[in-house]
C-alpha cells in the first residue's frame, strides 16, 4: 500500500517559504503540498502556478476551511503568528510555525493551549536542530572531546538593505535578536542542555539565570545590532552577537578546558558536506565531516511523522516559550544600558 502522506498548505507567499520550506515539503516522502493562501488572490494564484501548487486561496481564513488540508506552515510576520496559529488549531490543522514562535512566552503558551485543546500538534521551525551536524556537535561535547565546556560564542549577522523590510518594524516583531539572534539563544540553551543527562541527546536544554545585552537601535525602534551574554548556573557563559547591518557572519565556537569546536555556516549550511573543526592547541586540527542534507526536509518529515504516528514533536511550544523568556530578558537589559536581568521562570 502507498505510504500515507500529510496534506500541507502554506499561509503566505513569504520568500522564506518559497525558497526553503515549500521545496522541502514537495520533496518529502511523507507530505504533499496542496494549497497556498495570500491576502491578494492574484498574488496567491501566480505564486501557486509558478511553484506547482494545486490550489490557491485569496484569504488565510478560506484556506483553513479546506477539509483536505492536514497541516499548515506559517511564515507570516512574527506579530501574526499567535492569531493564525490559534485559528489554524481551531480549524483542526496541525501547525509548523516560523521562528520565533510568538512575541513573548505568554503567547507561546496560549498557542500551545489552543493546539492541545483542539488535538493538533504545534512546532516552531528551528530547522538547524534537524541537521545531523548539530547532533554530532552535541555528541562531541557530551563525550568530553574539548574537556569541560566553559564558553559558547555564536554570531548571526547580515546586511538588510531594503528600508521597507518587515524586520525594521517594531510592530511586526522585527529586530536582529528576533530575526537571527534567536538562533544564537536557542543554540546556547541547546548546547548547555547537552551537559546534563548524558543518557539522552539532541533536544535537552538548560536555561540561563541572568543575561546582559547592549544594542544599537534603528530609527524605527528595533535593535539593528545586539551583543549579549547568558550566565548559566554552573558557570558556563554564552556570548552572541546579531545584526541587520553587518556583513554576513554565521558561526559558533564551543570552548572547553582542553580544546574548542568551530562550526561555520552554522544555521544554514546548505546541502553540501559540512565539517566541525576540533582544535587542541598547536596540534593539527581534526575535522569531523558530516554528509550534506536538506535540514528543512528533515524538519518537515519529522513533523509529518509526528502527526502520522501521534508522537510529540522534538521541539515543543513550551520550549519555544523558554527561548522567548531569555530573549525578553535580553531586551530588558539592552533597554537599561546592559544591566543584568534575571530570566523569569
Amino acid at each position: 500500500m502507498p505510504e500515507k502522506k500529510i496534506r500541507w498548505a502554506v499561509l503566505s507567499t513569504a520568500n522564506i517559504g518559497r525558497a526553503t520550506v515549500i521545496p522541502a515539503i514537495q520533496a518529502s516522502h511523507n507530505g504533499e503540498l496542496v494549497a497556498v493562501a495570500s491576502r491578494d488572490p492574484g498574488k496567491a494564484s501566480e505564486f501557486a502556478s509558478r511553484l506547482g501548487i494545486p490550489r490557491s486561496y485569496g484569504s488565510y481564513a478560506a484556506l483553513l476551511e479546506a477539509e483536505d488540508v492536514d497541516a499548515v506552515y506559517i511564515p507570516l510576520p512574527n506579530s501574526l503568528h499567535r492569531e493564525w496559529t490559534i485559528r489554524a488549531a481551531q480549524a483542526g490543522k496541525h501547525i509548523l510555525c516560523e521562528k520565533p514562535l510568538a512575541l513573548n512566552a505568554d503567547e507561546c503558551l496560549e498557542m500551545d493551549a489552543a493546539a492541545r485543546q483542539h488535538g493538533v500538534l504545534l512546532m516552531e521551525a528551528f530547522m538547524y536542530r534537524f541537521h545531523p551536524r548539530t547532533q554530532k556537535v552535541l555528541e562531541l561535547v557530551q563525550a568530553g572531546a574539548i574537556g569541560e565546556l566553559r564558553l559558547i560564542h555564536s554570531a548571526f549577522t547580515f546586511r538588510l538593505t531594503r528600508p521597507d523590510n518587515i524586520r525594521w518594524s517594531a510592530e511586526l516583531g522585527g529586530g536582529s535578536l528576533m530575526d537571527v539572534g534567536c538562533y544564537c539563544v536557542n543554540l546556547s540553551r541547546t548546547v548547555a542542555g547537552a551537559l546534563g543527562d548524558k543518557s539522552t541527546s539532541g533536544y535537552n536544554t538548560a536555561e540561563p539565570e541572568v543575561v546582559q545585552a547592549v544594542a544599537r537601535w534603528s530609527p524605527s525602534g528595533v535593535d539593528e545590532q545586539m551583543a549579549g551574554t547568558l550566565h548559566f548556573t554552573d558557570g558556563l557563559l554564552a556570548q552572541f552577537d546579531s545584526a541587520l547591518t553587518m556583513e554576513r557572519r554565521e558561526a559558533y565556537e564551543l570552548a572547553g578546558t582542553e580544546g574548542f569546536l568551530a562550526v561555520e555556516k552554522a544555521f544554514l549550511p546548505g546541502e553540501d558536506p559540512v565539517t566541525i573543526a576540533e582544535v587542541h592547541g598547536r596540534q593539527e586540527k581534526k575535522y569531523h565531516t558530516v554528509d550534506g542534507t536538506d535540514e528543512y526536509q528533515l524538519m518537515v518529515e519529522h513533523f509529518a511523522d509526528c502527526i502520522l504516528q501521534d508522537k510529540t514533536p522534538a521541539y515543543t511550544a513550551v520550549e519555544a516559550a523558554a527561548n522567548m523568556r531569555v530573549i525578553k530578558a535580553l531586551y530588558r537589559s539592552a533597554e537599561n544600558g546592559g544591566r543584568p536581568e534575571t530570566v523569569q521562570s
